[in-house]
């Protein structure tokens, strides 16, 4: 049962994506029918920089709805339960994770916290709780077997999974979701270990769609002051 790390991946995004923004943007304020625009769009005939500039100002005025048109699918793998139970929790977003019901987890690997990690004695607690972990499940879900319960062994065996056993997951985000995403999870506030997911997703948008993603990520980064209030600020920046 190894400790593993997290792993983020870019499964897909949306083709064409700042022109797809852009056209979204325009209808808004355009008599015309962006349908009859989109070709030219392709073909380059509006410049990008252009583009770019239009969804900036725009996005700056506060009106944000058409990047919602624009989406991002990840798979992450590395992650504990805890994180996903975190992660599910934003519900503008698709998700297919890995079931514990049907995937075998008597060799379940593991998720460290760093705080523990840290101190020998912790670490060694730890990590020989979750070697007895691994033996109660397999005890388990062999006496389940043996009773009767064949296949479906996992799904009642699972119940004594912790909630650092390592998950995978796919999950797709529009670009307004993923942004209140990082609002949230890119703050020195959210825990280390979807800090550190979201942080590698930020990496990732930034490089694929800048003109959206540019200056995302915590809120106090945005707005230069911290907008959690004295009892919850973390001090990086001032309050209002």
């Amino acid at each position: 049962m190894p400790q593993k790390a997290c792993r983020v991946e870019l499964l897909a995004s949306t083709p064409d994506a700042t022109s797809l923004i852009y056209a979204a943007f325009r209808q808004c304020y355009h008599a015309g029918f962006v349908g009859d625009m989109w070709p030219r769009l392709l073909a380059g005939e509006i410049a990008a920089d252009k583009q770019a500039a239009f969804i900036t100002k725009v996005m700056e005025s506060g009106h944000a709805s058409p990047i919602e048109h624009v989406s991002f699918t990840f798979a992450v793998e590395g992650v504990s339960r805890a994180l996903t139970h975190q992660l599910v929790r934003h519900r503008i977003a698709s998700y297919s994770q890995q079931s514990q019901r049907y995937v075998d987890g008597s060799d379940f690997d593991y998720i460290l916290p760093p705080a523990i990690a840290r101190i020998p004695e912790a670490k060694e607690r730890f990590e020989s709780f979750i070697a007895e972990i691994g033996n109660a499940y397999r005890d388990l879900k062999n006496i389940l077997e043996a009773n009767g319960r064949g296949e479906k062994a996992k799904e009642d065996a699972r119940f004594v999974l912790p909630q650092a056993a390592e998950s995978k997951i796919v999950f797709t985000m529009n670009c307004r979701s993923l942004i209140n995403f990082f609002e949230h999870r890119c703050c020195t506030r959210a825990q280390w270990e979807i800090r550190g997911m979201a942080n590698q997703m930020l990496d990732i948008c930034r490089e694929v769609l800048p003109v959206v993603f540019k200056t995302a990520g915590a809120r106090c980064e945005r707005l230069s002051y911290c907008p959690e209030g004295e009892k919850f600020t973390c001090g990086r920046y001032p309050l209002p």
